[in-house]
């Protein structure tokens, strides 16, 4: 089965027998680039240039991850993929593939596919993880053949409800990654004069039942750079002004909380 669509016209994609590019019946062709990623994103599905996070954002994340702070919460994940061996799974938004490398680590035999609309991050990934299969496309509108995967993660992660159903299989798995109540809380402090938790309980997509649900939480201690890093993680960084970021980095020995919510779902609807 074809796993891409024409994110032009929605024919199935094949394979060049040069093993370079896609086409589909309608002639329509995209080439894979040298890192081994497809861009399924045509330009008049663009907002902006460069849609997704810049190269100085994308960097920033990588060292963050990379310095193992959410390590305990991938590792999480990656068991409760294992438990339930997918042949194939999806990690939407998947930047430049930590999940997916730490998945790819802790798993037996899956097919792994990631989709993000930046570029750099997909490049990145590809470059890093060569067996999986990186795409840039929206994840309003994902370039993959109905009921091709079962099983999904999000991380963090916007989706479309009727894109995530039309992928997965009956009976496919959503496994969902969303901030607990204290998550970043001593960040959070620095901002707002009010801070207020997160919902304890993750709101999920119409059509899935909830299986099980999982809570993370330990204490962490980055350096003042990492911290900056973290908060650009997050969706409140844009009103993290100069002299806030400058009063985060200039805490001796912040410790931050971590609070995370592993939710995994079932899908019981077409």
């Amino acid at each position: 089965m074809p796993c891409y669509l024409c994110p032009l016209c929605g024919e199935p994609l094949h394979l060049h027998q040069s093993a370079k590019s896609y086409h589909c019946q309608n002639r329509h062709s995209f080439d894979l680039a040298k890192e081994g990623y497809l861009n399924l994103l045509p330009v008049q599905h663009k907002h902006s240039g460069e849609p997704g996070d810049s190269k100085q954002m994308m960097m920033a994340r990588r060292e963050f991850l990379e310095a193992g702070f959410y390590e305990p919460m991938a590792k999480a994940v990656a068991m409760m993929v294992d438990a339930h061996k997918p042949m194939r799974l999806l990690d939407l938004g998947c930047g430049e593939g930590y999940y997916s490398r730490q998945i790819a680590a802790q798993c037996g035999p899956v097919a792994l596919h990631g989709i993000d609309i930046a570029k750099v991050g997909i490049a990145a990934a590809a470059k890093k993880q060569p067996p999986a299969r990186f795409i840039v496309a929206s994840s309003n509108r994902l370039p993959y053949a109905n009921q091709y995967f079962d099983f999904v993660l999000r991380v963090f992660a916007p989706s479309n409800d009727d894109e995530l159903k039309r992928v997965l299989k009956p009976s496919g798995l959503l496994l969902i990654v969303t901030p607990g109540p204290r998550h970043l809380w001593q960040l959070k402090e620095f901002i707002y004069a009010d801070v207020k938790e997160h919902a304890p309980k993750t709101i999920l997509p119409q059509g899935f039942e909830r299986l099980t649900e999982q809570r993370i939480s330990y204490k962490i201690t980055p350096n003042p750079e990492q911290r900056i890093a973290l908060l650009q993680m997050t969706p409140f960084a844009w009103r993290a002004n100069e002299s806030v970021q400058q009063a985060i980095k200039e805490v001796e020995g912040l410790e931050i909380e971590t609070d995370f919510i592993l939710t995994l779902a079932i899908k019981t609807a077409a």
